[in-house]
């Protein structure tokens, strides 16, 4: 007989064992990267490094304006998602969005101190360039009993000087450098230090524990430095070579001062409509360019510059000197796909740490909260009306006044008035008969109705 041994179940495991990042008392080198090879790019270094690039080079600004605009033309709403009407509105007011499906909300009658959504996704966007953005969220009390969102001050990364993280590789504070200070002394003022409870943190690409994220830039890093190079030997080329460089043959017999001579005539030699010079007998003077085959300083550069384009996914942007529109579609839709990506990731986070602890600090941590949405980003189609109409028609669709509401904000149309009634859809009638050729002449004019 064999005796059954009972198997005991694992034990659940409610604390980690292991870490992601060994945790540095003032956090300087938290941040340490020990892959990145390049010092310009360690940071706190790489944040002047990846700002002089969005300022110096037009192709790297270009890239930036490509992802970032259609992330901030796509209209933005807060949608319900199972939290009660009365959160749903005071998020909404809050933010100043509209609601997903819903009635337009009176607009304040000023903006001065009010939260504005489409100046913080500006800001918040610079996390593409840094890897990183960072707010502190401020409140405001109007004396109607609720907490309001006051502003989310930037902290720019220029001014941040340590991140505190955790083992378990969350943040735990951030440190920026003190009001009077340069970074190297300080003149009696300690440095700030803000909690996690009081940030926004948007990252992109961030590695576990590595708060500080990866910038859009760092693969375009040689090729901008390379260009920039580049461009700068190419107006020594053409500068020193441009018109050739005046060389003087001295006659026969000529002595050193008569040399000398004609040295400083040619050093001095410039081009002009009234420009001319004249030389002793048997003195010779010509223009010499360089000889030989030269290198093509142009296509190295058209080529680093493709390089900084194809880094964002951005290909298209290569195609000014020629290529098919199909060409140009295909390489849009990945380019496209990466822009919905880094929309989705400001929508995540904007939802978790704005809407979520506005909620939780008036209607308590147990409250349904809405979040944050946005308008597709060119990848999907939006339904024309024609398919609306053929999709009402066949039975596929049973028009709503949420699908009426959403579809006039998609469509830019005001919302309809409260308290008018919901679209009836039409029974599919005929086709219209075309009217014949002579109808301002047919005997019938008068009942048809005559233009003139």
């Amino acid at each position: 007989m064999v005796k059954q041994v009972a198997v005991k179940a694992p034990k659940p495991a409610f604390s980690e064992k292991g870490y992601v990042s060994s945790m540095v008392p003032d956090g300087t080198f938290s941040q340490w990267e020990m892959f990145e090879r390049v010092p310009d790019l360690q940071w706190p270094a790489s944040v002047q490094t990846y700002s002089r690039m969005m300022r110096e080079d037009s192709r790297v600004s270009s890239l930036y304006a490509a992802i970032t605009l259609p992330i901030r033309r796509t209209p933005w709403r807060i949608e319900a998602a199972g939290a009660r009407d009365e959160v749903v509105e005071f998020c909404a007011r809050d933010l100043g969005l509209p609601i997903q499906g819903g009635d337009d909300l009176p607009q304040p009658a000023r903006t001065k101190g009010k939260f504005s959504w489409t100046q913080h996704l500006g800001w918040a966007l610079t996390n593409l360039v840094q890897g990183h953005s960072v707010f502190e969220q401020v409140y405001r009390d109007d004396g109607d009993g609720w907490v309001h969102l006051h502003k989310l001050a930037p902290r720019p990364q220029r001014t941040i000087s340590a991140w505190n993280v955790a083992l378990d590789g969350g943040l735990m504070s951030i440190e920026q450098m003190a009001p009077a200070s340069t970074g190297k002394v300080l003149y009696g003022v300690s440095p700030l230090r803000i909690p996690i409870g009081r940030l926004v943190v948007y990252t992109r690409d961030m590695e576990p524990g590595q708060w500080i994220g990866n910038s859009l830039l760092r693969p375009s890093f040689k090729h901008w430095l390379l260009k920039d190079e580049l461009i700068r030997y190419q107006a020594v080329a053409i500068r020193r070579n441009g018109m050739g460089v005046p060389i003087a043959e001295s006659p026969e017999g000529a002595t050193q001062d008569d040399v000398d001579y004609l040295a400083r005539m040619m050093q001095s030699y410039t081009g002009g409509s009234n420009s001319g010079g004249a030389l002793p007998p048997g003195a010779k003077m010509s223009l010499l360019g360089v000889q030989g085959n030269l290198p093509d300083i142009q296509a190295a550069i058209a080529y680093h510059d493709n390089m900084i384009a194809i880094a964002g996914l951005a290909h298209f942007l290569n195609l000014s000197g020629g290529g098919s529109y199909a060409l140009a579609s295909v390489q849009a839709d990945t380019f496209v796909q990466s822009v919905q990506t880094f929309a989705e990731s400001i929508r995540d986070t904007a939802t978790a740490h704005i809407v979520e602890d506005l909620v939780d600090i008036n209607f308590g941590v147990d409250e349904p909260a809405p979040r944050i949405v946005f308008d597709e980003i060119g990848s999907r189609q939006d339904a024309t009306a024609a398919a609306l109409k053929m999709l009402v028609e066949a039975g596929l669709l049973s028009p709503t006044i949420m699908d009426e509401q959403t579809v006039r904000q998609q469509l830019g149309f005001p919302a309809k008035p409260e308290g008018s009634p919901a679209a009836v859809p039409q029974a599919p009638g005929l086709a219209p008969v075309a009217a014949s050729k002579s109808r301002r002449t047919s005997p019938n004019s008068v009942e048809q109705g005559a233009l003139w």
